[in-house]
C-alpha cells in the first residue's frame, strides 16, 4: 500500500544517542508532506484527465467506426447504383437497337412497296401512252382520210332548211 501524507506526518523515529536534529527532521518531513500531497493531487488530476481522455478517445473511436461503416455503406450503395445504371443503360441500348432495327425494316418494306408501286405506275403510264398514241393516230388517220373531202363536196341549200324548220314548227 502506498505511503500517504498522514503516514509521513505520524511517522516517529526512535531516538538515539547523537541522533538527528528533531526540528530539522520535522521541517524536512513537513516539506516532504507538502510535496507529496502536491504530487498526489497532480496524480489524481492526471488520472482524471486520463479518464476524460479515455472517454473522449472512446467517443472518437465510436465516431470513427461509425464513419468507416458509413463510408463502406456509401461505397456499396454507390457501387450498386453504378451497377444498376449500367444494367439500365444496357437495356436502353438494347431497346433502342430493337427500335432501330424495326424502323429500318419498316422503312425497307415501305421503300420496296413504293418501288413496286413506281414500277406499276411506269407500266400503266406506258400502257396509257401507247393507247393514247394509238387513239391520236387513229384520229389522225380519220382526219387524213378522203371522207372529209367527200363531206366538203356536199352542198346544202339553206332555203330548203328554212322551209323544213317552218314545217316542223307548225306541226
Amino acid at each position: 500500500m502506498p505511503l500517504t501524507p498522514l503516514d509521513i506526518h505520524n511517522k516517529e523515529f526512535n531516538k538515539g544517542f547523537r541522533g538527528y536534529d528533531e526540528d530539522e527532521v520535522n521541517e524536512f518531513l513537513d516539506q516532504v508532506i507538502k510535496d507529496y500531497e502536491l504530487v498526489l493531487r497532480e496524480k489524481k488530476e492526471l488520472e482524471e484527465r486520463l479518464n476524460d481522455m479515455d472517454d473522449r478517445l472512446g467517443h472518437f473511436i465510436n465516431i470513427e467506426e461509425t464513419l468507416n461503416k458509413s463510408i463502406i455503406i456509401a461505397q456499396e450503395a454507390g457501387e450498386e447504383v453504378r451497377r444498376n445504371a449500367q444494367k439500365e443503360a444496357k437495356l436502353i441500348i438494347k431497346e433502342a437497337e430493337k427500335n432501330a432495327d424495326r424502323i429500318i425494316n419498316e422503312s425497307l418494306s415501305k421503300a420496296r412497296k413504293i418501288a413496286l408501286e413506281i414500277e406499276e405506275l411506269k407500266k400503266q403510264s406506258k400502257v396509257f401512252r401507247t393507247r393514247f398514241k394509238m387513239l391520236i393516230e387513229a384520229q389522225l388517220d380519220m382526219l387524213n382520210t378522203d371522207d372529209w373531202d367527200h363531206l366538203l363536196e356536199y352542198e346544202v341549200d339553206a332555203t330548203e332548211l328554212k322551209i323544213h324548220e317552218e314545217e316542223d314548227s307548225l306541226a
